[in-house]
This record gives C-alpha cells, sequence and structure tokens, in this order.
C-alpha cells in the first residue's frame, strides 16, 4: 500500500518496529516543513494573517481528531506530548482528587509502562490498591477474570485497547458496560489501537482516550487526551503559564480558560499537531478498515511461517499484527543485531512492559510489530534470515 509514500523506504530497510513508531509520508513531512518555512508564527498569539493561519491549521487537526475518533465537541479533544503524558493528566490531574483511600484501580501486568507508573506513583502516596485482571490462557483479557476482580471499592479500570506484546485486542465494549453498570471509569490506552482500527469514542462509552501522533504516521512529540467534557471540565491543570490563563491581576483573581485551552499552557508543538492533521488525511485515504485488513492478512502470515521454525519460541498463542518470539538459547538483543546486519529494523526487549514477565514467564524478547506498507516478501526476508540457527551463532562471534 503506496511504500513509494514514504521517503526512508529508499534506504534500503525493512522496518518492522511501527509498535514503537511509525513511518512517515511524504505529506506529512511537507506539512510540516511549510509551516516552518511559510508561516512559523505562533498559535494563538497573534493578531496578524500568518498567526490567524497557524490558529486555523491547528484547530482543524483539533476537528480531524474529534471527527476520526467520533467525539461530541472539539472540547473533548486536548492536544499533549503523547500517550504518556495524557495518561498522567489524567491520573495526577483527575484521579488523585477523585479517589479516596481504599479505593481499588484496576490493570493487566501486560500494560505499557505509561500505565503502569501513573498508577504506582498515586496508589502508594494515597493508599489506593492496585488490583489485575487475570489474563486468561493466550494471555489475554476475558469477561469471566474482569468480574473476578471487581469489588465495590472498584473506582476505575485502566487497559489497553491493543497491547504492545502480542496486540491482542481488548473487549472494550463489554469491559465499560460492565465497569458503568458498577460505577467505574475506564481509561483507555490508545497508542496501539487507534492508528490500527475503527474507535468510536461515543459508541464505546469511554470516559477517557489516549494515544500519540508518531504511531499513526504522524510526528513524535504530539498525542490526544480524549475525555468527556463533564469529566475532562474536571482534570486540574498540571502545568500552568501562558495561553490557559483569562486573567491574573493577584492571588485571588486568577482565571483559567475553559476547554480545552485550559489544559494546553505554553507554546505547544504547533508543527506537529499541524503534521499529525496531515497524517490523519493521509490514514483515511488508505482506509482504517483497509489498514486493520492488511495487517492482520500480515500478522497470520508472520504467525504461520515462524511456527514452522523449531528453533522459535512464539508468546503469541494466536496471529496478531504484532508477534513477539525468541531464538531458542539465544539472547533476543543478540538477534535483533543480527538482524539489523541485513538492514531489518525489529524491536528486542521487555517492550516497556516489564510486568508481562509475571505472565508469559520471559523477560526479553524479539517483537515484530507490522504496519499497512510492510509485505510478505519483507517476512519472507526476515523468516530466512532465521532459519538457520548456526548462521545467527556464528555471526554473534
Amino acid at each position: 500500500m503506496n511504500r513509494e509514500d514514504f521517503p526512508i523506504l529508499n534506504n534500503n530497510i525493512i522496518y518492522l518496529d511501527n509498535g514503537a513508531t511509525t513511518l512517515k509520508p511524504k505529506v506529512v513531512i511537507d506539512k510540516m516543513n511549510v509551516y516552518y518555512s511559510s508561516y512559523s508564527a505562533n498559535a494563538h498569539r497573534g493578531d496578524y494573517k500568518i498567526s490567524l493561519r497557524v490558529d486555523n491549521e491547528y484547530e482543524n487537526t483539533r476537528d480531524l481528531v474529534r471527527k476520526f475518533i467520533h467525539a461530541s465537541s472539539k472540547k473533548e479533544i486536548v492536544f499533549t506530548s503523547g500517550t504518556t503524558q495524557s495518561i498522567n493528566m489524567v491520573v495526577f490531574g483527575f484521579f488523585s482528587n477523585y479517589l479516596e483511600a481504599n479505593d481499588e484501580i484496576i490493570l493487566t501486568k501486560s500494560e505499557h509502562a505509561s500505565n503502569v507508573l501513573p498508577w504506582f506513583k498515586i496508589a502508594k502516596d494515597n493508599n489506593y490498591k492496585i488490583k489485575y485482571i487475570e489474563l486468561d490462557d493466550n494471555y489475554e483479557v476475558t469477561i469471566d477474570n474482569l468480574k473476578k476482580v471487581i469489588t465495590p471499592n472498584t473506582r476505575v479500570i485502566s487497559l489497553a485497547g491493543i497491547t504492545n506484546v502480542i496486540g491482542d485486542a481488548r473487549p472494550l465494549r463489554e469491559v465499560i458496560s460492565i465497569a458503568h453498570d458498577n460505577n467505574i471509569l475506564v481509561v483507555v490506552d490508545g497508542a496501539q489501537m487507534v492508528p490500527h482500527m475503527k474507535v468510536d469514542v461515543k459508541a464505546l462509552d469511554i470516559d477517557f482516550l489516549a494515544f500519540s501522533a508518531h504511531k499513526m504516521c504522524g510526528p513524535t512529540g504530539v498525542g490526544v487526551l480524549y475525555g468527556k467534557e463533564e469529566l475532562l471540565d474536571k482534570v486540574i491543570p498540571q502545568n500552568f503559564g501562558g495561553g490557559m490563563n483569562e486573567s491574573f491581576d493577584n492571588l485571588e483573581e486568577v482565571y483559567l480558560k475553559s476547554l480545552p485551552t485550559r489544559l494546553e499552557a505554553g507554546t505547544p508543538n504547533i508543527s506537529g499537531v499541524i503534521g499529525f492533521g496531515a497524517a490523519i488525511e493521509y490514514i483515511q485515504s488508505k482506509g482504517i478498515n483497509n489498514i486493520r485488513k492488511k495487517e492482520l492478512e500480515l500478522g497470520k502470515y508472520l504467525y504461520e511461517e515462524l511456527s514452522k521454525i523449531r528453533h522459535i519460541t512464539m508468546v503469541n498463542k494466536k496471529p496478531s499484527s504484532i508477534i513477539s518470539f525468541n531464538v531458542d538459547n539465544i539472547f533476543a538483543q543478540d538477534v535483533a543485531v543480527y538482524l539489523d546486519k541485513y538492514g531489518i529494523c525489529v524491536r528486542a526487549g521487555n517492550h516497556c512492559a516489564k510486568i508481562i514477565k509475571d505472565e508469559i514467564g520471559i523477560k526479553n524478547t524479539i517483537r515484530v510489530s507490522l504496519y499497512f506498507y510492510n509485505t510478505k516478501e519483507e517476512i519472507d526476508k526476515l523468516v530466512e534470515l532465521l532459519k538457520d540457527k548456526n548462521k545467527i551463532l556464528n555471526e554473534m562471534l
């Protein structure tokens, strides 16, 4: 699907680390360059033509995001530096004031660090309790296991929509329905979900959603915090400064702006937000359902081919667009370095999901994460290099 749109692919690489970040199409790069070369003013600060153009482009992206996730209002779309900041804003700006002592926070052990460490911090500081949904034999969340862990003290469930180690998609509609029946709020880490499948926050009834531009063909340093307006309006800003206040005459007379501006203090990543708009339009031109179909086809093909290699052990129990595995008795990072000699880029390590080892019994793995611009031919090259274990061992010497 339009590999010619991605200039970096001219460098003879096979890029299979899309879970970490995706490649950037030329339209995104060009859009950002035009900003820097033609109208590089600040946002929401000037009364001259190029500054007003910045405002229009910046707010156009906000509306593109709103439409992309089917939010009700642009007020529900806050620009951040990425998923990490978005979740931190929710945890420390909302839940640190919403929760009370002995309240329970439900996670899983397959969550990314960004959806674990903020919760750990407020739980430790405020005597909240962290509980985990037990994963099934496929390392997935089931509704039965969710029900087992919910109690009258449960106040929030925070889950990735799709995990970043084995790529399993959570049953969010059912999770959220059960949560709301029990007066529990739900935070969704959408970093691996929003770029890969249609997300309708209203249909799913999501309370808070966090995701990043760079995992969906956009620039780094830009993310989104979505929240239902009535909830987002209760988020206390973590940053105070220019742009987010109406006035401040003295200590007693400080007046903040309304949503979403109140949560966007300071000069934002303007070029990044504008580039993000181009990325959303690019993804829409390909069709999010087409993207999902293509990457799942590739994931199935990769899973089947790796299954044929006796010295490879996969963590995944079923196909996905993210496959994690090891070559028996060879350190994951050594395999990644070996593959890099042939221009193949994969991830090795714990993938920022350090407590999943309690579930899968493995600390480090090799991860292949696919996107729509990958091909079966690239997978064939990867598999061919993994077939000969002795070749890997010899080239490590």
